[in-house]
């Protein structure tokens, strides 16, 4: 049972990114960790692609597969962000705009204590609302993300002209009451621009997260007082009467089988080869893909580095991706035995893990930032889309990560200045602090008590603001 008070019911329904969907089941093996059920509702090829669920937690969460909608241009079996091109995302929130109905009709059928959802299904807190049952808006981003999107006003507001120019993300707003230098680069924000102000028969993401916002009981992050008070702390003036409540850094816990694949036996191998702390890792997401002039720029910059290095390296977005990137003419043979290329599926929790790894030239997605500050590996920082940008300010203000100098416009950079940011973070003296620094971020980071505590706050949260719902039985 429960450790403290009624057991819950809490149903968690992300949106389809990778990005997305694992610290939601993070968060899910967290609350069944303390006694509670879980239903997580998510489409059936993603939760076919999902990590094994340990053992001691199978029976508390269920995974309810809704089946994905047809829409005109969205290819067939395309169910997650990572199975698109980007200029094909659109067609895959649509799709998920049509899950309206059957997530309506789940709901009212199990009749949970509390469902736990995502901004971009920004419809499910009125839907909650109607069936009375307590609705958690759960943003992946953390508090100065969140903090930097501004109240729900104003991202609800087609007439607002507080941000119209891409010019205008590149400064902090109005509503700091502090100095901060968290915002876009010029580069980053018109990489997204469209995305954040409008798209053809779609909805922006900016109402997205207003109305998710404005449309919630409660609204949790992806953050700790520990690494963001100033954050928090705004958020709830923000969002005030709405309670504001952290969910903690949610590191991941893998489930690891006795028994060891080929693949991993390979990896591990060649890496058990590299001295302690030698290896730059490297991997961008599932999301992001480096266009072909940059993935060129990269590998010759890990070339010229003279580091060994272990690429994730990923040259489609999936089937319907007709952009594929390749390395450069003979670069595999050149750097044969210091590097090793990967270009399918890497377990990255076991590689960043290996003591061979000492840093990791990183996307900026928070998720992977968690993963290598609990193992207290360096990070070099090339941002490429959504929040990435200003995960890497808060980063680089907190002398935690160091970014790649490149172009303001357009993003570009060269191979010299990978190499001289990948050799700076990894061995030379000055770039000592950013070592330094993730070694004592390693401990907030894992604190897995401190963890633990939010998690319990959080429910608890819930155990008091119960509505009582449809007060069906959970089957």
């Amino acid at each position: 049972m429960a450790e403290t008070g009624k057991q819950l019911h809490i149903v968690m329904f992300p949106w389809l990114a990778f990005g997305h969907m694992l610290p939601f089941l993070e968060l899910s093996k967290l609350i069944a960790q303390k006694g509670h059920k879980i239903s997580f509702v998510s489409t059936p090829r993603n939760i076919d692609r999902f990590p094994k669920l340990p053992p001691d937690l199978a029976h508390l969460i269920k995974f309810v597969k809704l089946p994905l909608p047809q829409v005109q241009n969205l290819p067939e079996n395309a169910e997650s962000t990572s199975d698109l091109p980007y200029h094909k995302v659109k067609y895959l929130k649509m799709a998920y705009d049509l899950l309206q109905q059957p997530m309506n009709s789940f709901l009212e059928a199990s009749a949970p204590d509390c469902v736990i959802y995502d901004f971009i299904a920004y419809w499910l807190g009125p839907i909650a609302a109607k069936l009375n049952i307590l609705s958690c808006l759960f943003c992946v981003f953390i508090a100065s993300a969140l903090g930097y999107a501004g109240p729900a006003s104003v991202l609800m507001d087609p007439q607002n002209e507080y941000r119209t120019k891409p010019e205008e993300f590149t400064v902090p707003p109005n509503w700091f009451p502090f100095k901060s230098t968290v915002a876009f680069r010029l580069f980053e924000i018109l990489r997204i621009f469209d995305e954040v102000e409008a798209l053809v028969d779609n909805v922006p993401a900016v109402y997205r997260l207003g109305a998710g916002i404005d449309g919630c009981d409660v609204i949790t992050m992806r953050s700790c007082y520990e690494f963001e008070p100033e954050w928090l702390t705004l958020l709830g003036d923000i969002h005030r009467p709405k309670p504001v409540i952290p969910v903690g850094q949610l590191p991941p816990v893998a489930y690891h089988d006795d028994e060891e694949d080929d693949a991993w036996r390979e990896m591990k191998a060649w890496l058990n080869k590299q001295s302690k702390g030698s290896v730059v890792y490297v991997a961008f997401g599932s999301e992001a893909k480096p266009s072909q002039a940059e993935l060129t720029e990269i590998a010759l910059g890990l070339e010229l580095s003279e580091l060994p290095f272990f690429w994730a390296l990923r040259k489609q977005r999936g089937m319907a991706d007709t952009e594929v990137i390749e390395l450069p003419e003979g670069f595999e043979e050149r750097t044969r035995g210091r590097g090793l290329v990967r270009t399918s599926w890497v377990p990255q929790l076991k590689i960043l893990s290996h003591d061979s790894v000492g840093g990791f030239l990183t996307h900026s997605g928070w998720s992977s930032v968690v993963e290598a500050i609990q193992f207290a590996r360096a990070l070099i920082l090339l941002t490429c889309l959504a929040d990435q940008g200003l995960n890497a300010r808060v980063l680089e203000e907190k002398k935690m990560g160091y970014s790649i100098p490149r172009d303001e416009r357009d993003g570009s950079f060269t191979s010299d200045s990978v190499a001289e940011s990948l050799r700076l973070v990894m061995v030379e003296e000055g770039g000592k602090i950013y070592r330094d620094k993730v070694k004592e971020m390693r401990g907030l980071f894992g604190d897995r008590d401190k963890q633990d505590k939010y998690v319990d706050n959080l429910l608890a949260h819930f155990q008091s603001h119960r509505k009582g719902g449809l007060k069906k039985e959970i089957k």
